[in-house]
């Protein structure tokens, strides 16, 4: 059994060999993997209750990689077959991006509409429960399998929120859930107002129809893109999105551990507004693309932020297929706005700070502070 897991080990812990070699000798680095391998023969053969040795490789695995950032992770054949159908854009379940932090599932966003969402469930809070289960030493992945289930079915989640003393708990009934990236409207009749909820696909080609119809109607003064409870998606869209409304200058740059790798974006000359007033609205929900966007029409002064901090998610990540039809999810490289400041653990400062309002507030209703605060600041 030893040789078996040394073997092992050896493969799995040769993905971080090549980080140690550099500060260590050859000597320590298998004195290392020699004593993992020895206290998981321990653990098979002195611990109270027989294992399962296969969840103590993924975890073992998952450890790994969750040492590095919160947001690498491993995901087994099942996870990452999940994983793929809820990115197909119509999948069952709450309807949160989340995270790990302080051993804790932490919400990034809610998406628009979904069960959580619904219920009250706001980017920030801490999961710390799901049902009868404690998530404080459970990995993310695991968390996420926790959280998932037939559609119909309910679900308990319990949840700490920053300024609030007592835990919160919410019953939430999975559903499936649909992404509508794009949503428009016009208010009062002078107002283009365009909620983006995820930068999938598509969403650039949505944004730029949507516009093209405000275009036509002569009465409109000025835009609101609103990017709150955005947790981001695709560089691509975050650049072309970006770019509709910069006729010059840097959108973003991104840095990896290979200098060859590095890369920087540039605004194309076009504004498809034409220079009209544009206001962003961001939230603490706001992260990662939604971040480069409002990053780069900040600091190339062509918007108005208006809002709250956002998340300050400025890593990239990228998924690596595993001989095992499972995968890792692994940060290559980060987000550099074009001022050259970070977007990691920091966010984005909005221009004018509203605060969202009490626990009852809703995007786009009538207690939406930020929202209302952009629509009299466009009609002076």
């Amino acid at each position: 059994m030893k040789n078996i897991y040394s073997t092992f080990l050896i493969i799995l812990l040769s993905i971080s060999i090549s980080k140690y070699a550099y500060s260590a000798n050859d000597d320590d680095i298998y004195k290392k993997i020699d004593l993992f391998s020895e206290v998981l023969d321990k653990i098979n053969k002195e611990y109270v209750e027989d294992i399962n040795q296969s969840e103590v490789m993924d975890a073992a695995i998952n450890g790994v990689l969750q040492s590095l950032d919160p947001y690498s992770a491993y995901m087994s054949p099942e996870s990452f077959e999940n994983m793929q159908t809820e990115t197909s854009g119509e999948f069952g379940g709450l309807g949160i991006e989340v995270s790990m932090e302080a051993g804790v599932v932490k919400v990034i966003s809610p998406i628009d509409g979904s069960p959580a969402d619904e219920v009250g469930v706001k980017a920030g809070d801490y999961i710390v429960k799901i049902n009868e289960h404690q998530v404080q030493g459970k990995t993310l992945t695991e968390a996420v399998d926790l959280m998932r289930g037939p559609v119909g079915s309910d679900i308990e989640i319990t949840v700490r929120r920053k300024g609030v003393r007592k835990a919160i708990v919410f019953k939430i009934t999975r559903e499936v859930i649909k992404i509508q990236s794009v949503k428009s409207q016009k208010i009062n009749e002078n107002i283009g107002y365009i909620r983006l909820t995820a930068f999938n696909e598509n969403s650039s080609s949505q944004i730029k129809k949507k516009i093209n119809e405000f275009t036509k109607d002569k009465k409109i003064k000025g835009y609101i893109l609103d990017l709150r409870n955005n947790p981001g998606g695709l560089l691509s869209q975050a650049i072309k999105i970006s770019d509709f409304f910069l006729s010059n200058g840097e959108i973003v740059s991104t840095k990896s551990r290979k200098e060859s790798e590095n890369r920087r974006w540039f605004a194309n000359k076009g504004d498809i507004i034409n220079g009209k007033v544009l206001i962003v609205l961001i939230n603490y929900g706001s992260a990662s693309a939604s971040e480069i966007v409002a990053g780069a029409l900040k600091d190339n002064k062509r918007a108005i932020l208006i809002g709250e901090n956002t998340y300050g998610k400025g890593s990239v990540q990228s998924i690596i297929h595993l001989k095992n039809n499972g995968a890792i999810r692994l940060t290559i490289s980060k987000y550099y706005l074009p001022s050259g400041k970070s977007i990691s653990e920091v966010g984005i400062t909005p221009d004018i700070e509203v605060a969202e309002g009490d626990d009852e507030f809703r995007i786009n209703t009538e207690k939406d502070n930020q929202l209302n605060f952009a629509i009299k600041l466009l009609n002076g």
